[in-house]
Formats: C-alpha cells, structure tokens, sequence
C-alpha cells in the first residue's frame, strides 16, 4: 500500500472496529437483559427456576443453530446490512416480549386463569425462540469483517479488543436492568392478595420473617420485568441505524487493497461455488482442529452462562446478595472479562506466537480454581471478597471465550472465518442444555453447592480437550499458500 492508502486503511480498520464492538454490545442488550429479568417472571407470573431454564435452553440452542446457518451466509454477503437488520429484528422481537401478558390478554380475554397463563408463556417461549434465531446474525458478520480488515499476525490483540464488546454489552445491560428492577414497576405492598400470590410464587412461607422482606421487595416494584425489555430495545433500534451510517463491508468497497498474506486461492469459473464448498470441507467440517475448538467451547460456554445467565438469582440465594448489588457484581464479572480478554490476546501474540489454544488451557484451570474459592466463601464474607474471587474467575474464562473465534478464524482462513466461527458457536450454545435447564434444574432439586461442583468439573473438562491441540499451527494461512502453489505447478 502506499502511504496514503496505509492511512484510509488505518482510519477504516479503527472505525470498523469501534462500530462492530457497539453493534455487538447492542446484540447482548436484548439477549442478557433476560438474566436480571429472570427473577421478577418468577416472582411476578410464577415462572419456576426449571421452566426459565428452558427458555434459556431453547434461545441458546436455536441461537447457536442460527449462528452456524448464519456463518454460512455471511460469509458471502453484505456484513453491514446483514447485522445491522438483525440487531433491529432482535429488537422488535424483545420488545413484543414485554407485551405478553397484554397479548395474553387480547387473545383469550382473561387476565388469570390456566388458558391466561398457558398462552402469556406460549407467546413469551416464541418470542424468545424468535430472539435466539435473528440473534445469530451478530457474530458471523463481525467475523468476516475483522478478517478482511485485521492481518492474521495481530488478530489475537486486535480481536481480544474487540471481544471485549461481549462484556462491555453484558455489563451495561445488567447494570440497566438492575436499576430498572429496583426502581421501575407498580408498588402493590397494600395488596394482600397480590403480596400473597408473589410469595406463593416464590414458595416462600408468610410466616417466614427473612422471605417475606424479599416478597415485599418484589412487590415494591411489580412489572419492573417488562421495562428489562422495553428500554434496551429502543437502544438496540437507534444502534441498528448507527451500524447502517459507519460500517462498510471488505477494504475493496472503499477502494482499498485487501490485505497482504491473506491470499486465498480463488477461482474465476461457473464452478466458483463447487469450489467455495470444497474449501469449506476441507478447512472446516473436515478440520479436525475446528471440531477439537468447538467441542471445547461448549464447556467454556457452560462456565460463562452459568455465572452470566444465573448470577443474580445465584448471588441472591446462595450469598445473600440484594439483587441491586447483584446486579453490579455480575456487571464487574464481565468487567474483570474484558481485562482478561486484553491480557489473554496480547499474552497469545507475545508469547505463544499466535497459538491462541494453548492459552486457553491455562485460562481453564484458573476459571476452575476461582470458581472453586468463591464456592467455599461462607455467604457472610465480605462483599469485596465474594467480589474479588467472581472477577477473578471471569478473568480466566473470557479468555477463552475471545480466543476460540481468533483461532477458528485464523485456522479457517478469512474465505471460511464465519462458517467456522458458526460452527463452534453451535457447539458454545449447545451448552446451553447444561447452563439453562440442567443448571436450573439441579439449583431447584438438590441446591446451589451441586450447581457449584458441576460447573468447576465443567471447566476441568475443558481444559483438557484445549490440551488436545496443544502442538497444532498458529493458522492455516501457510497451508492454503502450499495447495495454491502446488494446484499451479
């Protein structure tokens, strides 16, 4: 390049960066806003622990089909408008979820009753279902664009960067959603009937001193849960619209040179696409490096949605922590995310000469070990304690979770980076069957310590399939240069 078009490119790869980073952050807006609005559906419509497991389960397992059939896709069309249409399809669809006791009620007529609420959760399951299906058009694009703008050599720091989107969204949205459930809502304390349902619904005893200061709490601010999804929708709306203003698809659409070292062979002929799928095949679904990234995120996932998805009902329950401090803790793990994310992606390039795996084995073992001391915190520890281990923990394990997409990008090439990042994202959102349902599940029967125990044996787990690939390259780059070279001679 010359240096004229060094400084285009410089200015289009910062700005492509920083407007992918907020467009992502907004996807979590109407993803993570669920999680703070969890225990006010309890509270409010009798929602149990195991039924909001499975609205987690089924948004992540369709999210994470959606995000592989959208790695296909993306990968050869417009990233602009291909996420800029799906962040506002997700926000629609959030803020017809907070309409579904209203929906309920125009449709069968009744504001309680076994068909009120059957239908309220139908509605609700759909909406939700709808939201994990458009919410799989946020990563793939993002990751055709930071390989078209990015060189492999500096995808690690500059794409633990731009991860740090996942957190700061994260973050931000329930830190919102904290202040709305502790300051939104309709004050029904001077309703027996109302105070009574909140606590049959809560199963907590009328007689039960402690139970009944967190009943009257619920009811200090009834319906906040709708707000949760009302107001990161209209964000999320004025967000799709910056994304249309400030993005622009491959270097090429503003007139500039891709970048050097990412030839990948290409052929010009009717059998163009006979040939994209073959090197789909081969660098992908025949990868076996690819397989080993995407079946160990799914353990990374199980550990993040735990503490993500569950973390204010979580810290409520098993630590005595008031939801707005909750709140905050949960926002301060993400927080502690995006600095492990830095630390990790620079540490990869520093050290491990790109090798983004071999990274991830020693994130694992330090997501087990400060999980583990967090456990075993009595729930009368100091609060800076409970906060210090629970940072420490989404230091580790945001390490990983930037990294599988850096090293699936860089093995797949950028001819393939969102249909393997699809691809793994799959198996990070299968994960869900653990974190939502399974998680729910064993936190209802049996407690919050066997909840514990499954998610640190989880993150063991974990790093031992990372140890699977321990001598793998860096990328494929070098790879697909030998076959070009060898299809010319």
């Amino acid at each position: 390049m010359t240096p004229e078009q060094s400084k285009r490119f410089k200015y289009w790869q910062t700005r492509t960066i920083l407007a992918t980073m907020i467009g992502y952050a907004l996807f979590y807006f109407v993803r993570k806003n669920f999680s703070l609005a969890m225990p006010g559906l309890e509270a409010d419509l009798g929602i149990s622990k195991t039924s909001l497991g499975i609205f987690l389960t089924l948004n992540g397992l369709i999210y994470g089909f959606s995000r592989f059939i959208n790695g296909i896709f993306a990968d050869r069309m417009n990233a602009r408008w291909y996420m800029a249409i799906g962040l506002a399809l997700c926000a629609l669809a959030n803020f017809a979820f907070g309409f579904g006791e209203d929906v309920s009620y125009w449709i069968t007529g009744e504001h309680m009753g076994t068909q009120f609420t059957n239908t309220m959760i139908l509605f609700m399951g759909v909406m939700w279902v709808v939201n994990g299906l458009l919410q799989g058009s946020g990563f793939p694009p993002c990751a055709r664009l930071l390989t078209h703008w990015v060189p492999p050599k500096q995808l690690a720091t500059k794409m633990s960067v731009w991860n740090t989107s996942h957190s700061i969204g994260a973050g931000l949205v329930v830190i919102l959603c904290g202040y709305l459930m502790g300051h939104m809502g309709q004050n029904v304390s001077d309703d027996p009937a109302a105070v009574s349902q909140i606590a049959a619904n809560l199963g907590i005893d009328p007689s039960d001193p402690e139970g009944m200061a967190t009943v009257m709490t619920f009811a200090a601010h009834y319906g906040a849960w709708r707000w949760c999804f009302w107001i990161p929708s209209g964000i999320a709306l004025a967000g799709a619209l910056g994304l249309v203003l400030f993005l622009r698809d491959t270097p090429t659409s503003v007139g500039l040179p891709e970048l050097e070292g990412t030839r990948t062979q290409e052929v010009k002929s009717k059998k163009q696409g006979d040939e994209h799928r073959a090197f789909l095949m081969k660098y992908v679904f025949k990868n076996p490096l690819i397989w080993i990234l995407g079946v160990a995120n799914f353990f990374v996932y199980v550990v993040r949605f735990s503490v993500l998805d569950w973390g204010p009902s979580l810290l409520s329950q098993s630590k005595g922590v008031s939801m707005e401090h909750a709140g905050w803790l949960v926002a301060m793990f993400e927080i502690a995310g995006i600095l492990g994310m830095l630390f990790s992606g620079w540490a990869t390039d520093k050290w491990l000469k790109g090798r983004a795996h071999r990274t991830c084995v020693f994130c694992m073992a330090g997501a087990a070990l400060f999980v583990f001391i967090f456990w075993q915190l009595p729930s009368d520890a100091p609060i800076w304690l409970l906060f210090a281990s629970l940072c420490a923990a989404g230091f580790c394990i945001y390490g990983p979770q930037a990294l599988i997409g850096i090293a699936a990008a860089n093995q797949a090439t950028k001819r393939a980076a969102a249909t393997a990042n699809g691809l793994t994202g799959l198996f990070g959102y299968a994960s869900t069957l653990v974190s939502g349902v399974g998680l729910g599940y064993v936190a209802q029967h049996y407690g919050w310590s066997w909840a514990y125990v499954g998610i640190i044996g989880v993150a063991v787990v974990g790093m031992l399939v990372f140890l699977l690939m321990w001598g793998a390259k860096a990328d494929g780059y070098e790879d697909d240069a030998e076959a070009a070279s060898a299809n010319k001679a």
